[in-house]
């Protein structure tokens, strides 16, 4: 449990009479589309600052978030169910969110879907359920962007496995956060997706994209690597570890699965968003040879409370799964910018 301070209290009284201006507390609540989302919600720059300072939060443990408890009706699928409260970003709700990779091609629907709600932290009243898939979208590669920033600043090429919505999104912040970049090489099993990807992004991203013919060509030319592909229990083991030189920051957002474990077990520094998560993930079968000793949260080195990178030959493993702190953060500044705009629908509860 984390006791706010008397200058955050302020804080809560003010959201919740903006909150009572605006919608009739306790008997209505804010309904939000993705479109809505979208149109209210931060653009990189923002989402960057907003993710940093969730993340700070987090490193700092000023905030309160039990790890993912969920439910898997089918052994590929999952529904998570993430809570958090975040103070210093006036925001406290939860996140529903489902991951099914199979809609697509069975069923004609998105593979992940979901809905968050945010709450009035003064009275606990919902305010808002809203799409959350968007927002998901955008906090996540914020982190792999921050991450990089942090670990491998003046990193000249990354590599990106994995070209849907989280593909595109992390070629979109990685080629804001790394200012000396010259190079992007993707790879995906479907060459449309990696035509799609730089059809997507070629307005906001002028420097080269690379499509590689196989992995392996990816991971010999870049200096920062990620990876958000699908999650298993059985660790895929597409880049094998004889592949990966000293030197390489590795940045994967499914958990390690797209990795030979033996990667992780070497490297010279293994980082995580969240403890919690991983051993909660480790207990159910994610980490089958164990879970790397972690050296810190990802949080701590945006923090500064632990070194990243102290040596150039140093291999350096950071998995971010997706904390909610992150989510709540993103999901207080729709709704806020949504209330000031005008957008959504009012629903009686």
């Amino acid at each position: 449990m984390y006791a706010a301070t008397e200058e955050q209290l302020k804080r809560f009284e003010e959201e919740h009479e903006f909150l009572k201006s605006k919608l009739d507390l306790g008997k209505e609540i804010l309904w939000l589309t993705r479109e809505e989302c979208m149109e209210a919600g931060p653009d990189v720059p923002e989402t960057l600052e907003l993710v940093n300072q969730a993340m700070t939060a987090h490193g700092r443990k000023e905030y309160e978030m039990p790890a993912k408890i969920g439910i898997h009706p089918y052994e590929d699928v999952f529904y998570h169910a993430m809570p958090a409260y975040v103070p210093g970003n006036l925001a406290c709700g939860c996140k529903w969110i489902e991951c099914y990779p199979r809609n697509p091609k069975e069923y004609h629907l998105p593979q992940t879907t979901g809905l968050q709600i945010m709450n009035d932290i003064v009275t606990g009243v919902p305010v808002a359920v809203m799409d959350c898939t968007w927002l998901t979208a955008m906090r996540t590669p914020a982190v792999t962007a921050l991450a990089a920033a942090k670990l491998h600043p003046h990193a000249k090429t990354f590599g990106m496995f994995g070209c849907g919505v989280q593909g595109i999104g992390h070629v979109r912040f990685v080629s804001r956060a790394l200012p000396k970049l010259e190079c992007i090489y993707i790879y995906d099993t479907y060459p449309e997706s990696m035509d799609r990807l730089i059809e997507t992004v070629q307005d906001e991203v002028k420097i080269p994209i690379v499509k590689a013919e196989n992995p392996k060509e990816v991971v010999d030319h870049c200096e920062v690597l990620s990876s958000a592909t699908v999650i298993v229990r059985e660790p895929m083991k597409v880049v094998k570890k004889e592949w990966v030189r000293k030197g390489q920051t590795i940045l994967p957002c499914d958990l390690n699965t797209f990795w030979d474990p033996e990667i992780t077990l070497h490297a010279d520094k293994y980082i995580v968003d969240s403890i919690d998560e991983h051993e909660l993930f480790n207990g159910m079968g994610y980490f089958p040879d164990g879970l790397a000793q972690v050296y810190a949260e990802t949080g701590e080195i945006l923090a500064g409370l632990k070194d990243g990178r102290t040596g150039e030959d140093e291999l350096i493993v950071c998995s971010n799964i997706g904390i909610s702190t992150n989510d709540v953060a993103m999901g207080q500044r729709i709704l806020s910018n949504a209330l000031k705009s005008g957008l959504g629908q009012k629903l009686k509860l």
